[in-house]
């Protein structure tokens, strides 16, 4: 049996999920979704908590849908009641960044600006000019809009420039050296 499939889902105040057979759609403070498991794994919910089970004769791919389901379905729970935020950092001279209405326009050292829209669900906040958070209550369409934004000029290892999650560490070579 699945360790992480074991645990319990706790449901906040102000969160409220209806399962309806293999439906189950998650309502909150920040947004909603929804999200079908797979037959080989049943929900009960019990007071403010839902349980994911399996059958006591579980197969591997049983055991295997019994921790997935788990974690979706609490990251679904965490998103629409807290939300998910990704922080990016922008390193190199001239390099910076700027919102202008539903667009992220950043100067990457291009010729032209790069201008990214935000996707429905996704809120991108810009505090200073060198600084990019990415919002929103969808833990995979936040950690894919900001690996879209990163994408645009990853971090190169012989000066560091480019842009980089606030946690990331780019590893430095060394450069040339001359005689």
């Amino acid at each position: 049996m699945s360790r992480i499939g074991k645990q319990p889902i706790h449901i906040p105040s102000g969160v409220t999920v209806e399962i309806n057979g293999r439906n189950v759609k998650v309502k909150g403070p920040k947004g909603e979704d929804s999200l079908t498991v797979s037959e080989r794994v049943s929900l009960v919910q019990e007071g403010d908590e839902i349980l994911v089970q399996i059958p006591e004769n579980y197969t591997k791919e049983e055991n295997i849908d019994h921790g997935l389901y788990r974690s979706l379905l609490n990251n679904i729970v965490v998103g629409v009641s807290e939300g998910y935020s990704k922080t990016l950092q922008i390193e190199g001279t001239g390099y910076r960044a700027n919102k202008q209405g539903k667009n992220l326009v950043m100067n990457l050292g291009y010729s032209h600006q790069v201008t990214m829209e935000d996707p429905e669900g996704i809120e991108v906040e810009v505090p200073n000019d060198r600084t990019i958070i990415v919002k929103g209550y969808n833990k995979q369409l936040v950690g894919q809009h900001a690996a879209n934004i990163r994408a645009k000029r990853k971090p190169e290892p012989y000066k560091g420039k480019g842009i980089r999650y606030t946690d990331e560490h780019v590893r430095r070579k060394v450069g040339k050296t001359g005689k």
